[in-house]
């Protein structure tokens, strides 16, 4: 991984040592090579194979309105502390594919607050990130997102917000008029900007304790008092030199304010 460092700028060396190496293994016998040694060899002189190496280490996987409850609270217990701000930052930090993305600008349009947000959404995984911008998804995965939707609350048919065509379907473009797409890393890049709201959902469980503290200050760094972070079920604050920084909004829900 220092190789990878040095060449590329990616920086996986304070990543959970036991999925890193499975899931470099993986990719060893994906590659039809043998040894981690041989993989490390073409990485290093292969861009594509690199590419292919980061496509696989982060892990694209997510779902529109993923645990509903989480959007269903969203609604309840954040969107009346959002309505109090003229203009309304949010970041999606590791978003993937960008199906969370869209889940929240759904979200913000009803509840009359979409025009007055900007999302920034970022990742490590261009390719993940370009299918994101475009907003196409596989037309098979729309039957469990239209239920995702209606338990989390979702006010209108899911169906208003695409347009299916063949096996895929594109989200409206009124959507994505207030989305930033960017490549950020979480392990090497700094704070960009201030935000209301950081939603960085299952992605610091395959840090170390770390890269987990190092990630926890730029989040602290990046939010606004009184701004509010969003972790996956898997994760907390707890046993993090930011804990105290924070007051728990919803226990189930992984959801903090920031309190200093």
């Amino acid at each position: 991984m220092d190789g990878v460092h040095r060449l590329y700028g990616y920086d996986f060396r304070n990543y959970a040592r036991a999925s890193l190496t499975r899931r470099i293994w993986h990719h060893v016998h994906a590659e039809n090579l043998k040894s981690i040694s041989a993989l490390q060899e073409k990485v290093l002189h292969d861009r594509a194979c690199f590419e292919r190496l980061v496509q696989n280490l982060s892990i694209p996987v997510t779902e529109m309105f993923r645990d509903p409850s989480l959007f269903r609270m969203f609604r309840e217990k954040v969107i009346p502390l959002l309505r109090t701000y003229p203009y309304i930052r949010i970041w999606h930090a590791g978003c993937s594919t960008g199906e969370e993305v869209y889940s929240m600008a759904i979200l913000l349009h009803e509840e009359g607050l979409l025009d007055k947000a900007r999302i920034y959404a970022t990742d490590m995984n261009n390719r993940s990130l370009q299918q994101a911008r475009e907003g196409v998804f596989g037309i098979e995965r729309m039957q469990l997102y239209t239920k995702n939707y209606l338990e989390a609350g979702g006010k209108r048919s899911f169906s208003e917000y695409y347009t299916a065509k063949y096996s895929s379907v594109i989200f409206q473009p009124f959507l994505r008029k207030n989305m930033i797409f960017a490549e950020h890393n979480l392990a090497t890049d700094r704070s960009f900007n201030e935000f209301n709201v950081i939603l960085c959902r299952n992605v610091m469980i395959y840090f170390n304790d770390e890269l987990r503290d190092q990630v926890h200050g730029l989040f602290n760094e990046s939010l606004s008092r009184f701004g509010i972070l969003v972790l996956g079920s898997k994760e907390s604050m707890q046993f993090t030199e930011y804990s105290d920084s924070y007051e728990l909004l919803d226990r189930v829900e992984k959801v903090y304010r920031k309190i200093n």
